[in-house]
């Protein structure tokens, strides 16, 4: 190589990105980025997988110096990054980016805690975002195959480092300490794709931002990793690989010469089920809108998508809120039921509904084999057809991107009433405007103290 090893070249941009390096553009998406995971975080607070964490970590949460969900609780930093990490997935609402990851549900938790623990400000806190999203970018980069068709869950495997990173940076490390991060956080990136639809997926994320925010911690403190961790045949980048097919010849493609921020963006969900429903939801949703679909009037839907998703969203027959975060059939038996699909539709009750029981065997799935570079495993679009009782065969539009991918944003105002019904769906007792102004506002913040007043 005739570049700086990959190892190295990621712990030396860690370790010199500065904030006033950060383009406009790109502090604007970390900020969109850290509000709306701070809101589905509050949402996901009281789920009982965040609750089961919570009690497993129990014995050592008596005090400490970080928030738990901006409530009264505190906890050791790793320990509220890893609670946190899990409230902010558990809903599957939080954003999407970099090849199907969940960036912000592992970044944001883990440069929260930190940030209370070492007093940081709103800056060093988005240059900390922006570093690990940056080096999460150039990893999942590296390898052309599907890690989620392998088994890996990418927002645990990539999270990890992707918080090593993050916390480095707040922590002011040297090139040195970060690339040992990297390769400490290496050794501590897992999550299965057998446990989607399980109360153990959203502790993906927790576990990644506390192993980040430790890694991080270890490096400063003179814990040592091999200094080519990441590229090392039989290191981090070759253990992960579907087929054995990464790049690891060519230079780093990283700030100042590439924002991935800036070119990719993030996805802001606009509904609490695996993304990979969405542009189905919007299509079947466009239905009912422009077509006055009701369901009593359908016989038979089909929807087609790529194999990739039909991967992901593997439960048929949903019974749980959990279950149908993963269930296609779901998704559009409630679009279509409800007009809508919300927080307040993922619960049992509904899920168990006579409507929504009735219409769940009446999806069909149609594979489309075509995929669009560059993706995971997206078909060129999504659509739905519907047969009605009488006989009619209506069809979608073919939906590209989803409400909220960065081709499709959403509004401010429909940023804000996410927000705030996420916040009221919590029923913590805080001011919801002003957190949200505050978080929009965070390179103004002095300390990550002011968030929490």
């Amino acid at each position: 190589m005739t570049h700086a090893p990959l190892t190295a070249a990621l712990g030396d941009f860690v370790a010199k990105l500065r904030y006033e390096d950060i383009p406009e553009a790109a502090v604007a998406i970390a900020k969109q980025g850290i509000a709306d995971c701070v809101g589905v975080m509050l949402a996901g607070s009281a789920e009982p997988a965040v609750e089961a964490v919570r009690k497993g970590f129990a014995p050592d949460t008596a005090g400490g110096g970080s928030s738990i969900c901006f409530g009264p609780a505190r906890a050791p930093a790793h320990v509220a990054a890893w609670v946190n990490g899990t409230a902010a997935h558990v809903l599957d609402y939080d954003d999407v980016a970099l090849k199907g990851s969940h960036p912000s549900a592992v970044l944001v938790p883990a440069i929260l805690a930190e940030a209370e623990a070492v007093g940081a400000s709103g800056r060093d806190m988005l240059r900390a975002y922006a570093a690990g999203f940056e080096t999460w970018g150039e990893l999942i980069s590296r390898d052309s195959g599907n890690y989620q068709r392998k088994g890996w869950h990418p927002t645990g495997v990539f999270g990890a480092m992707g918080a090593a990173a993050a916390c480095a940076a707040l922590r002011g490390a040297t090139a040195r300490e970060a690339a040992h991060a990297l390769g400490i956080a290496a050794s501590q990136a897992s999550g299965v794709m057998a446990n989607l639809g399980f109360m153990t997926k959203p502790m993906h994320a927790g576990k990644a931002a506390a192993c980040g925010l430790l890694a991080a911690r270890f490096a400063s403190a003179g814990l040592t990793a091999a200094p080519d961790a990441i590229e090392h045949e039989q290191g981090y980048l070759g253990a992960l690989s579907p087929a054995g097919e990464i790049d690891r010849e060519r230079a780093p493609s990283l700030p100042p010469a590439r924002w991935r921020l800036v070119e990719q963006g993030l996805a802001i969900k606009q509904y609490p089920v695996c993304y990979r429903a969405h542009r189905a939801i919007d299509a079947m949703l466009g239905l009912v809108r422009d077509r006055g679909l009701e369901a009593d009037a359908v016989k038979a839907i089909t929807v087609r998508f790529s194999p990739s998703h039909s991967v992901i969203l593997k439960n048929h027959r949903p019974r749980t809120a959990i279950d149908a975060k993963f269930s296609i059939e779901f998704a559009l038996a409630c679009a279509l039921v409800a007009g809508r699909v919300g927080l307040r539709d993922l619960v049992d009750e509904f899920v168990l509904s006579e409507p929504i029981q009735r219409l769940v065997p009446r999806v069909a799935i149609e594979i489309e084999s075509e995929e669009m570079p560059g993706t995971s495993g997206y078909a060129p679009y999504d659509l739905v057809r519907v047969e009605t009782a009488a006989g009619e065969a209506i069809e979608s539009e073919h939906v590209r991107h989803a409400r909220g991918d960065p081709q499709a944003p959403l509004s401010a105002d429909a940023l804000w009433t996410k927000f705030e019904d996420c916040a009221l769906w919590s029923g913590l007792p805080l001011d919801a405007r002003a957190l949200f102004d505050r978080l929009n506002t965070l390179e103004t913040c002095r300390s990550a103290a002011e968030l929490l007043r």
